[in-house]
């Protein structure tokens, strides 16, 4: 695979799909492995194992996702530093990143104890399937440092657009997860400690092919010049944009997490109906990533090249394919999200409740899709105060929102301040946008 495409070379629709598709194709194998590890131990014959298997890999799920800033945060500072020309600086940033995910993995099994406590005391289980699931996670904890620390490797490779890489990964990763299911479980009868081993396998061999896709930066010397990658200004401004970041997704989190639980409010077949809808959501995610991801890399190259001038062409031509997808999944949705609920449950009342909310679900890529593009916009030129600032301001609209309309229009009213948190976040972003080009023509 070809280590990089010139960061000056023009910008083209066919390198944004070189970057884009794999993304999408790498994303739309994420549920499959879910839907392994469920139906395989769904085959014991006994509902306790799946439920262990589930709680145990959403907590360890969210645990993961708080160092997200990883990703982002290579991402922006990796394709800068290429923009610029600086090959030693992202070779460093490949060490810094594998340094800080290696040690948050070490840290979280150094702390399981306290995590797993933690995590049951939010979301309590019956003894038989928390017993099972801290097995699950005994297990898959000891693998923390290696799947941390891809998320490093995933964002450096974006900025490097080589996402045809990260598929590989994935792949490569779904595969053995999928074939070690397979032989644990049905084969050996290892049960829930079976999926784990093959989790924690498929994890350690991801990090050793994601090394070797690495192999290049490997071969020259800066990622291994401590001055260079311990330089302690480079060190705080990443640990400064993490920190942003977090604070950026928790936020966002915090939307997400109250529009389930508000929405048990109003009891459970409105509740399954909310819960299947926002399936369309991940639909959305997984597919506007693509292009989002192209953002985040071809404008930290501009960002890197000090162009305003390709800031801008490098936000609107990432921005029509995503707004494009948008609107084809709006589209989608409208035509064929009728067939899909019935697909997904069998209660004729949460059909038609679901068929009432869908329209809301239609306008969410439409409406959302600006914010999901300015998100990778913003994580290119690493303005993450400005993502900070406005997902905190987005929430915070949203739960007036809620508390305005909630309690005259129920559930209706929860869709529309749900609606109007993308709508603010898009809007305020988009506000920012013209300091951030005034910010890269200014050096």
């Amino acid at each position: 695979m070809a280590e990089l495409t010139a960061p000056d070379a023009p910008l083209t629709h066919r390198r944004i799909l070189n970057v884009a598709v794999p993304i999408v194709l790498s994303n739309a194998t994420v549920p499959i492995l879910g839907a392994v590890d469920t139906g395989v131990v769904g085959q014991i014959g006994d509902p306790v194992p799946i439920g262990a298997v589930g709680i145990g890999a959403i907590i360890l799920g969210a645990v993961y996702w708080i160092f997200g800033f990883l990703r982002m945060g290579t991402v922006g500072l990796t394709s800068q530093a290429l923009g610029a020309g600086d090959r030693a600086e992202a070779d460093a940033l490949l060490a810094r990143a594998l340094m800080i995910g290696f040690g948050a993995g070490l840290l979280m099994i150094a702390a399981q104890a306290a995590v797993f406590w933690a995590a049951f005391a939010v979301s309590p289980a019956s003894a038989e399937v928390e017993a099972l699931a801290r097995d699950y996670m005994a297990i898959r904890i000891w693998s923390s440092p290696a799947a941390i620390a891809i998320f490093g490797i995933t964002g450096w490779l974006i900025a490097a657009e080589r996402t045809r890489a990260v598929l590989v990964i994935q792949l490569w990763m779904n595969a053995v997860n999928i074939v070690l299911d397979l032989w644990f479980v049905l084969g050996l009868g290892w049960g829930v400690e079976g999926v784990a081993f093959a989790t924690f396998l498929a994890e350690w061999s991801g990090f050793g092919l994601a090394l070797w896709l690495c192999r290049g930066a490997f071969k020259r010397p800066y990622w291994r010049q401590k001055a260079r990658v311990f330089d302690i200004v480079r060190l705080r401004r990443f640990a400064s944009i993490g920190n942003d970041i977090l604070i950026r997704s928790i936020s966002l989190e915090a939307i997400f997490v109250s529009f389930l639980f508000l929405g048990s409010d109003f009891g459970n077949v409105e509740l399954a109906a909310n819960q299947i809808l926002l399936q369309f959501i991940h639909i959305t995610a997984h597919a506007l990533d693509g292009f989002a991801f192209s953002a985040e890399s071809f404008v930290g190259q501009a960002t890197g090249a000090k162009s305003a001038r390709r800031v801008r062409r490098a936000s609107v031509m990432t921005s029509v394919w995503g707004a494009a997808t948008s609107i084809a999944l709006g589209a989608v949705f409208l035509i064929f999200g009728p067939l899909v609920i019935d697909v997904m449950t069998t209660s004729e009342e949460v059909r038609e409740t679901a068929r009432v909310y869908l329209i809301y679900m239609a306008l969410v890529p439409l409406l959302g899709a600006p914010a999901w593009m300015l998100d990778g916009i913003f994580i290119g030129a690493t303005r993450s105060g400005d993502m900070r600032n406005m997902a905190l301001l987005s929430a915070v609209i949203y739960f007036a929102f809620v508390f305005a309309l909630v309690p005259s229009l129920a559930n209706h009213g929860l869709w529309i301040a749900f609606l109007i948190s993308f709508v603010a976040r898009g809007v305020t972003l988009g506000a920012r946008y013209p300091a951030l080009e005034r910010a890269v023509a200014s050096g």
